[in-house]
């Protein structure tokens, strides 16, 4: 490393945030980035450590240590190459991803690990900010032609390294905008829409066609895809997760995705079927305690929300590392985002029993009671309550944080594809049992990642490639795409 010395040297700063009165009165990104000089610093305190086991926290095995050191030295344009031959779209990562990378720093054994997250979001905003990211059609193209459904960042990342390696790609995307849950599941003041944009269009210039509204099995038949010489299904896991639980069926029981989505379509003038679902004014409880949860919570915030109360089934986290999951490893550790900092109240191992209605089916309170977790070697974990907590809590507005259980049928059902035991696509190498259609992302994996949703369209794009050519020179993981990388 250049500065064998840097992590004694430099602490961790991390970028600062809009104040709370302020960054609420609007949905824009919220971070302040820091200057150049310090960015280069950060880069400093990446250690010459013996095994960088960064490496493995990563998904996509990014090249760390290298763009680490070219910050500190100032080569910012070759940071970004090394960054862009392993991530396709690090300035969605660099936002969303919860950094298990950072997770498994050697340096976080003895002090705060190096800042890698926000690292990666400053090279490639640089490099955009500079016009060294641009359009770069391959040379040569195959004739073959691939269909790829679903345009998150699965079905992106499949598509544009099939583009590279030559064929022709076109992108199927059921809404009205491409993205995916990018475009309409998360908040812009996590991920403004225009981040998205500046990269389609430079796919678009490279060759990549998109269709949207164009739902494969709905409203453009499954048949169509025949003129296709494979196909890659990344259409995500959408099947809500729903609580069956009495008057769930109340107006005011709110799917947490509905409920985000309208308020992005909102922002850009789009239109939506159901009836509007708005926080303004109310009591709101966000049942689910992940990262949708905590993005009903800033939403509901912005919206001007009377009050926002957060539930979970799971106990509180522990606030430092537990012994369970010792390092490398991803952490069981308490997580605060910013959404908890600008105000609810949150509450753990709360189970809901009711939600009480009025004689016009109005959601009008939500009736809980708390529960323990009883461990039993060799079985699952019971969930027992406790006698004598039952609490009946005031709300207008319920939302349901409560993640997917798979993929929709539609696909598999049409087109004969086998189910694996916990109902996701089956698939082999990416491939299902019908040989020409392969699957990547939350189709295949179940709900995961931002990260890990890149890395296998990166993946099942490799075994397209294999299958149509009978060879590949695309990347396996951790191997960059770059002469010598």
């Amino acid at each position: 490393m250049g500065k064998i010395t840097g992590f004694i040297e430099f602490d961790r700063v991390d970028e600062k945030n809009r104040a709370v009165k302020e960054r609420l009165k609007d949905f824009k990104e919220f971070t302040l980035p820091l200057n150049t000089k310090e960015q280069e610093r950060q880069g400093a305190r990446c250690m010459d450590c013996g095994i960088p086991f960064c490496h493995s926290g990563c998904p996509l095995g990014n090249l760390i240590p290298d763009f680490n050191d070219l910050i500190y030295k100032g080569e910012w344009k070759k940071a970004l190459e090394i960054l862009h031959s392993t991530n396709n779209f690090p300035e969605f990562t660099g936002r969303l991803c919860p950094a298990p990378c950072e997770k498994a720093c050697v340096l976080g054994l003895i002090e705060d690990p190096v800042s890698i997250e926000n690292i990666e979001k400053n090279i490639v905003e640089k490099g955009f900010e500079e016009g060294w990211i641009v359009a770069s059609p391959p040379l040569e193209r195959t004739g073959k032609k691939v269909a790829v459904v679903g345009s998150g960042p699965a079905g992106l990342a499949a598509a544009q390294q099939l583009n590279r390696a030559g064929h022709l790609v076109t992108v199927f995307e059921r809404d009205d905008a491409v993205g995916g849950l990018l475009r309409y599941g998360i908040p812009n003041f996590k991920l403004e829409k225009e981040v998205i944009d500046r990269r389609i269009k430079i796919l678009e210039e490279e060759g990549i066609g998109f269709k949207t509204n164009a739902h494969i099995g709905v409203n453009y038949p499954v048949d169509q895809l025949n003129e296709f010489d494979a196909v890659v299904l990344c259409g995500g896991a959408t099947k809500k997760r729903d609580l069956p639980t009495k008057g769930s069926d109340a107006k005011g029981v709110e799917q947490a995705m509905d409920f985000l989505t309208q308020q992005t379509k909102s922002l850009y003038g789009s239109a939506y079927k159901q009836e509007t679902i708005s926080a303004k004014d109310k009591d709101v409880i966000v049942i689910g305690g992940g990262d949708t949860g905590s993005d009903c919570i800033g939403t509901s915030n912005r919206q001007g929300a009377k009050s926002v109360t957060n539930f979970e089934i799971m106990p509180k986290p522990p606030l430092s590392r537990s012994e369970k999951t010792p390092w490398p490893f991803w952490p069981l550790q308490l997580k605060t985002s910013s959404s908890h900092e600008e105000g609810c109240e949150r509450n753990w191992l709360i189970n809901t029993k009711e939600f009480v209605t009025n004689d016009k089916n109005e959601l009008v309170a939500l009736k809980t009671v708390e529960v323990e977790w009883k461990l039993v070697p060799g079985q699952r974990p019971q969930l027992i309550e406790k006698e004598g907590t039952e609490k009946t809590w005031p709300c207008d507005l319920v939302l349901l944080a409560l993640g997917f259980t798979g993929p929709e049928n539609t696909l598999s059902d049409q087109l004969g594809l086998e189910l694996d035991e916990r109902t996701n696509f089956k698939a082999h190498n990416y491939q299902t049992n019908v040989p020409h259609i392969f699957t990547a992302g939350d189709m295949r994996r179940g709900q995961s990642l931002i990260v890990w949703a890149i890395n296998e369209g990166r993946e099942a794009a490799r075994e397209v490639d294999l299958y149509l050519m009978g060879e590949s020179n695309l990347p396996v993981k951790g191997q960059g795409d770059l002469p010598g990388v």
